[in-house]
């Protein structure tokens, strides 16, 4: 049967892209059985704090351009000169913002002692950070040709895997770990722009002040979005750490890499649809939300089917994957196995439906109010439940942000169940 044109562009790049989410979430998954014993719960833990610490800053440098530049750029796909314009203004953008980033982490390294005995980790993993400013997904998302860079994505990626088995060795190379993990991020960063300059001819080029406002102003409110979902993602890390010991973040973060692994598989529908859907919206908002409730009921029944067996079998998956030493890791997987699910939920509520229809500072708003949720759970319940107590409140949250937005649209008159 042959493919329409449609769907034949969707198939190819929900495929590159899932090449791209196999490497970002599964090669990583590869190594977690082998750095989880070699560097300890403790090790571990710490690796994962200062990822977490580090998210901060990724979130700052994203400015919600993750979901603003792709619908821009699909948009304005076969505008030269506009793509010349979101797309320089939107590194532009970002590179301010990791300067500001990057004060921020100088300042709270030599405030605090509990940074400060690390420090080195922490500078050498902000790279991190600057590889993935410069990384234009959003840029290939947009065009929806992914196919440019999924094949260097899983090079890199597979040759990180490697480096990982071949230099680390003892929990003494943590230092080695994360230096290996900020060359592989600033290689794909660097890939990326290449594949801009080189297969779509689009230069750098010095915006003006107002086009630079006006790009910064249309990303507030995502940014605003993103940051709240930050405050409960990975802020549970980040408050676990504070008041727990690394070896407990340690526990946590193992769990939650297997749910992060599952979920990938979905995120991959969503960010593939994401750009494609903002046109179809353009278009027949009759013709948007019918290609909404398809995704609701084919991909919602997939992604909980899937939680309910990792729930099933977390014992087992928690002993094969991350051995006996990791048994408290049990009952954090079985709490948080239904988070792909849940999340998927909120995203097609939210990013799909909610941003592409206009509801911009209602998704915010949403979004801001499950941050204080979370933060008020958290230090409420963590001190005294540690890694329970983390993921007992991410569930609770997402729980509240999916409920909110499918009731906000139901009294809308939309529905998407």
């Amino acid at each position: 049967m042959k493919l329409s044109p449609t769907r034949s562009v969707l198939l190819k790049n929900f495929t590159s892209l899932s090449a791209v989410q196999i490497a970002n979430y599964l090669f990583p998954l590869i190594t977690l059985p082998y750095l989880v014993r070699v560097l300890g719960p403790e090790g571990y833990g710490l690796f994962n704090f200062a990822f977490a610490f580090i998210a901060y800053f990724v979130t700052l440098s994203d400015y919600g351009f993750n979901l603003t530049a792709p619908r821009e750029i699909s948009i304005n796909r076969d505008n030269k000169e506009k793509l010349t314009e979101i797309f320089s203004s939107v590194l532009s953008i970002k590179a301010g913002l990791l300067v500001v980033g990057f004060i921020v982490l100088f300042v709270v390294v030599n405030l605090f002692s509990k940074f400060k005995e690390n420090e080195i980790i922490y500078y050498a993993m902000f790279l991190i950070a600057v590889g993935h400013a410069i990384y234009p997904l959003w840029f290939f998302q947009g065009m929806e040709k992914m196919k440019y860079i999924s094949f260097t994505t899983i090079t890199i990626k597979a040759i990180t895997v490697l480096l990982v088995f071949l230099l680390v060795k003892t929990r003494s190379d943590l230092f080695t770990l994360v230096t290996i993990h900020s060359i592989s991020s600033l290689a794909l960063g660097v890939s990326g722009i290449g594949f801009v300059f080189l297969k779509f001819k689009v230069r750098f080029k010095l915006q003006s002040l107002n086009t630079l406002k006006y790009h910064f102003f249309e990303g507030g409110y995502i940014f605003l979005s993103t940051a709240a979902i930050n405050l409960y993602t990975s802020t549970n890390t980040f408050v676990l750490g504070l008041f727990a010991g690394d070896a407990i973040v340690g526990y946590f973060s193992a769990a939650d890499k297997i749910r992060a692994a599952v979920q990938s598989l979905f995120s991959t529908v969503s960010q593939t649809v994401y750009p494609h859907l903002a046109a179809v919206f353009s278009r027949s908002f009759e013709e948007g939300i019918t290609f909404v409730k398809k995704m609701t009921r084919y991909f919602g029944g997939i992604s909980f089917l899937a939680c309910l067996l990792v729930f099933i079998f977390s014992d087992k998956i928690i002993l094969l994957v991350l051995g006996s030493q990791y048994e408290q890791s049990i009952l954090v997987l079985r709490i948080i196995s239904f988070l792909p699910f849940i999340i998927l939920m909120n995203n097609i509520a939210g990013i799909q439906t909610m941003l592409n229809i206009g509801y911009k500072k209602e998704f915010s708003k949403i979004i801001m109010v499950a941050a204080v949720i979370n933060l008020v759970i958290s230090f409420s319940i963590v001190p005294v439940f540690y890694e329970i107590g983390s993921a007992a409140s991410v569930v609770i949250t997402e729980i509240y942000v999916t409920l909110a937005m499918i009731v906000f649209l139901i009294r809308k008159g939309i529905k998407i169940i």
